[in-house]
């Protein structure tokens, strides 16, 4: 790698010039009127009261809403009607996204840690100055292995590229990652294994399409209820089978619950496979033309009979045999997953399990068809694709040097400069904080000491940092907190930039509110950076969000996320978004699915049928700590650690304001525990303590406990899926008490399943 530039400000002598320069005003808006218009090309005061369109960015639904403006500035906002993803409809939070954005903890000015120990308030000069000095002076000590990003699946796809190519060519970083490894890793690396490209193949159109729809691991209704209003939507009256140990709100809704024990999915859906194999219930030709290993999944699948498969799930014979049916008896199968499969130990394999019944039955390609992961984030498909973090910008490698050249070709610099090894993964980076390997992190868009996983290790991490770096919207949460360096970023409506829906669509955001204080855009805080570090030039064609789309449009070209013919922005804002790939000569439409021709990515166009023995969960219930904790969305009102949704008053009304957990009637009364009562939950990593919330929708032997809560994470174990290294969250080992802990919690590393 090239070594980076020595502080060089020969053109930006303030802070003030850079905000100036790379922070757009409010008048950068596209306003709807019946002509359209482009970026850029209204004055904020040209249309005193107007209506824009923009998409949601809380989950990955990716909902159109209507901006209502006044003065150029947002006042209001409704569902758009039209919009091809959600019809007029919004959740909670999407009523709610404006109203989160002003609050009085909003993150205004940088914040540095003095020598006492306190944060104060300092100028952009003083902290992008100090974010250089101190960031070069641990990399001059220990080397660029021992500084590392990590990012987000929050922000526009033009920021992750801008973050990703600056901190890797400009800065000389080896090794950064996002919060997208804690939600869609495993979906990611099950359609690179399995289709040759990480490709979700469906459109929302096909929610309404199926007549047989599988719901593993995937509470719809609460994560993602605008979604669950396109099942509903479906005129086919079809079987919904919902597999999932809790009875959740999208269980009730379902035709068919399986309960199935905790992590016995990969065991359930071999039976399956093995029973549709067995009655010749397969598609042969599609699977011969297409696939490949097929016979030695099938050998694999016999070992997984009824009986044994039944033991093991705590589904009898009859109803494996009766879902194997329907499966066949299906014209239009489809199988939905999200975090109850992704954050697994063996996750990758689960979901490629899903993918294999769709091969070999050939429900693939087809409307209503499909193995369709449903994303998280709001843009953790672009994080996927452009983040530039464990795959180099584009969906390309950086360990082929072909693609290292045709990147460093479109963004005119010295090949040298791009890496040739793959970055460490997130837990990676936070094992190397632990080794002492990582000696800096700049976290971006993300709150880690809530959210990952054992959070009472990671906090006593992080304090063995020479260096933090938080770059937030808010001062307040429990990562900014522990920070050395705070820089105050805008949020959501507050700048310009794309996101990638679940279905592949891009759709954009635009700056219709000012920002507060000195906060500034991510896109701008970067630029801002790269002028500090001495590698500005390098970025001197990103000059706005616009043109970094395009940049990236280029890059694609020729990948299977091609989007060379996307041209601008008009052309999203026109088209009600757009799904990837559009080629230029591609038609456009507003539904496209991938797979029709049964081509797929791998250098032979076949799928791969991939498998291996499925395993118990790691940590089993026993005498210590007989029950299973479960994790999950908690309400449609909730997003991920509340950083933004806990802002909002009408959003807090929705949901608890204490933490519950969720026990089942027989524990309860064998324990004594009374409803609301304030009960103690242990795992070998930490201790909380919560409302007892007593109710059948949980087993007996088994606890639910949200996940947006603080303290959940203190309990979880840090396992790891072997190819995605995504987190278990789902289950462990926990104990119940009335009182605080009888035992010494043990430390424990990670451990890599």
């Amino acid at each position: 790698m090239s070594q980076t530039k020595t502080l060089n400000l020969p053109l930006l002598k303030t802070a003030a010039n850079i905000i100036r320069q790379w922070d757009g005003p409010l008048t950068q808006q596209i306003v709807r009127d019946p002509g359209g218009f482009g970026l850029g090309q209204i004055p904020r005061k040209a249309k005193p009261d107007a209506t824009t369109t923009m998409t949601c960015g809380f989950c990955a639904t990716g909902c159109g809403l209507n901006i209502h403006l006044k003065d150029g500035q947002a006042v209001g906002l409704t569902p758009k009607t039209q919009y091809p993803v959600n019809l007029g409809m919004a959740c909670p939070k999407g009523w709610e996204a404006l109203a989160v954005l002003d609050s009085e903890d909003r993150a205004t000015m940088p914040l540095l840690r003095d020598e006492s120990g306190e944060q104060k308030e300092v100028s952009w000069d003083t902290a992008l100055t100090t974010f250089v000095t101190r960031i070069k002076k641990v990399m001059a000590q220990h080397g660029p292995e021992s500084v590392a990003f990590l990012s987000t699946g929050q922000i526009a796809s033009e920021e992750m590229a801008l973050l990703g190519s600056l901190a890797k060519f400009g800065m000389g970083m080896i090794h950064g990652d996002g919060n997208t490894r804690q939600c869609m890793a495993t979906a990611v690396t099950a359609y690179k294994q399995s289709f040759g490209f990480d490709a979700p193949p469906y459109t929302y159109q096909d929610f309404e399409e199926s007549d047989v729809m599988f719901f593993v691991g995937s509470n719809l209704c609460i994560a993602h209820p605008i979604l669950w209003q396109r099942v509903m939507r479906n005129q086919n009256n079809p079987d919904i089978i919902v597999v999932d140990p809790r009875k959740t709100e999208t269980a009730m809704a379902a035709t068919h619950h399986l309960a199935i024990s905790p992590k016995s999915d990969l065991t359930l859906l071999y039976g399956i496979a093995n029973l549709l194999i067995v009655n010749g219930w397969i598609k042969q030709d599609y699977i011969d033309a297409h696939t490949t290993d097929f016979d030695a999944f099938a050998q694999h699948v016999k070992a997984y009979t009824p009986n044994r498969v039944a033991k093991m799930t705590g589904i009898d014979a009859d109803t494996l045999c009766t879902m194997a049916k329907k499966i066949h008896d299906g014209k239009r199968v489809s199988f939905w997953w999200t975090m109850g499969v992704n954050q697994s130990h063996e996750g990758t394999r689960v979901a490629q399990a899903m993918i294999n019944i769709c091969l070999m039955t050939g429900n693939i390609g087809r409307p209503g068809t499909g193995a369709n992961s449903i994303t998280g984030q709001c843009n953790a498909m672009g994080s996927r694709l452009f983040s530039n973090t464990t795959s180099l910008l584009g969906g390309h490698s950086f360990t082929k040097p072909e693609d290292r050249q045709k990147v460093a070709d479109i963004l005119d610099i010295d090949v040298s400069r791009i890496p040739d090894r793959d970055s460490w993964s997130y837990h990676q980076i936070i094992e190397g904080v632990e080794t002492g390997k990582i000696k800096a992190l700049w976290f971006i868009a993300t709150n880690p000491s809530h959210s990952w996983i054992n959070q009472n290790k990671f906090k006593q991490l992080m304090g063995k940092l020479d260096f933090l770096v938080v770059q937030d919207m808010y001062r307040n949460t429990e990562t900014a907190q522990q920070a050395d360096l705070v820089l105050p970023a805008a949020g959501w409506g507050e700048k310009d930039g794309t996101l990638i829906n679940s279905e592949r669509r891009f759709g954009l955001v635009k700056k219709v509110s000012p920002a507060p204080g000195q906060a500034l855009a991510d896109f701008s805080i970067f630029k801002a950076i790269a002028a500090y570090w001495g590698c500005g030039e390098m970025f001197a064609k990103w000059t706005d969000p616009q043109a970094a789309f395009k940049i990236l449009a280029k890059i694609s070209k020729g990948q299977p996320c091609d989007i060379s013919g996307i041209t601008d922005y008009r052309m999203l804002d026109e088209n009600g978004g757009i799904q990837w790939p559009l080629k230029p000569e591609d038609e456009l439409t507003t539904h496209r699915r991938l797979f029709a021709d049964g081509k797929f990515f791998h250098a032979d166009g076949k799928a791969k049928f991939l498998f291996e023995d499925s395993r118990l969960m790691p940590e089993l219930p026993d005498g210590d700590y007989p029950f299973v904790l479960l994790t999950g969305r908690g309400s449609a009102a909730q997003w991920h650690t509340q950083t933004r949704t806990g802002k909002s008053a009408v959003l807090r009304k929705l949901y608890p304001n204490d933490i519950y957990v969720q026990i089942n009637p027989v524990d309860a009364k064998a324990m004594d525990i009374q409803p609301t009562q304030w009960v103690y939950v242990h795992s070998r990593r930490g201790q909380l303590k919560a409302r007892a919330f007593v109710t059948a929708t949980v087993q007996p032997g088994q606890i639910f406990i949200p996940m947006h809560n603080h303290e959940t994470n203190r309990l979880t174990k840090p396992v790891f899926d072997t190819y995605s290294h995504q987190p278990s969250y789902k289950a462990c080992a926990v104990a119940l008490s009335l009182n605080k802990p009888w035992v010494a919690i043990e430390s424990e590393g990670a451990n890599h399943e």
